[in-house]
């Protein structure tokens, strides 16, 4: 797989400077560079690349006027660049994969295209998934309806209910209903809108357990069912606190701040 990339910033040194880090990986393909957001654009539609590093801050059409301006297509997958930390929660807005600060540091940035490649292999996944189920639709529509049927089962296998063994009684509780959980040792301390329980289990059980497109951590100890976050208010160092529906505020770790994309739109 090559990711057909196109790098955007005002600054000629600073796109040298991503070219030169962005060598390192062998499937990134950088097909294009633009010095403004009226180019970028314009090159954007014509060339439909995979990945658009995107400065934020240029003259003219700034980072989130480029996003803006080609959602009548298919867009690509956006990584923001910048020397400006405040805009971080605007960006994860725009559901991009992920916020660079100048310098770009190498780690972060191998992470980075790690990320991408994921959503890449997800897209074509759904997109593969999606032609079969068309075929089979015209020459054998009985294999059609079961094939609807496994891909729905996928959601099933998660759990609805929790047993939670708790100062001697067994009480169960409806998964939706959790708002958050903190780890502590191997114990969970489950909370819902209104109580909170203590599970004798691992952080990394209960992920198996849970629906990842509901249920997220976005933080180590930490995980948060996103249907019940109302709120994103930004802290310092990249970092940020979700709010609840509750009132309860969860800290989203920089190492988590990604999260944000699953449910800001």
């Amino acid at each position: 797989m090559t990711i057909r990339t196109i790098l955007v910033d005002d600054e000629k040194l600073a796109i040298q400077g991503l070219q030169l880090r962005l060598e390192a990986f062998d499937d990134v393909e950088i097909i294009d560079t633009c010095s403004n957001g009226r180019e970028a654009i314009r090159k954007i539609k014509t060339q439909k690349p995979d990945l658009v590093f995107l400065d934020i801050q240029m003259p003219g059409f700034d980072g989130f006027s480029v996003v803006k301006g080609v959602m009548e297509i298919e867009p690509p997958l956006f990584v923001f660049v910048t020397a400006f930390e405040e805009h971080a929660i605007r960006a994860f807005e725009t559901n991009a994969v992920n916020y660079l600060m100048k310098p770009v540091d190498e780690d972060k940035l191998a992470d980075t295209l790690e990320r991408v490649r994921q959503r890449i292999t997800e897209k074509k996944s759904a997109e593969e998934a999606e032609k079969l189920k068309d075929v089979l639709a015209e020459v054998a529509p009985d294999k059609a309806d079961e094939f609807c049927e496994a891909a729905g089962e996928t959601s099933e296998r998660f759990e609805k209910l929790i047993n939670v063994k708790d100062r001697g009684q067994i009480f169960r509780v409806e998964v939706e209903s959790i708002e958050h959980i903190e780890a502590a040792g191997d114990y969970m301390c489950i909370y819902t809108g209104d109580n909170s329980l203590i599970l004798r289990e691992t952080m990394k059980d209960l992920e198996r357990r849970l629906d990842p497109r509901k249920f997220q951590r976005v933080h180590r100890s930490t995980i948060v069912n996103l249907d019940q976050v109302r709120q994103v208010k930004p802290h310092t160092n990249g970092e940020c606190f979700l709010v609840l529906d509750s009132g309860a505020e969860v800290k989203v770790s920089r190492s988590y701040r990604d999260v944000v994309a699953r449910f800001v739109h």
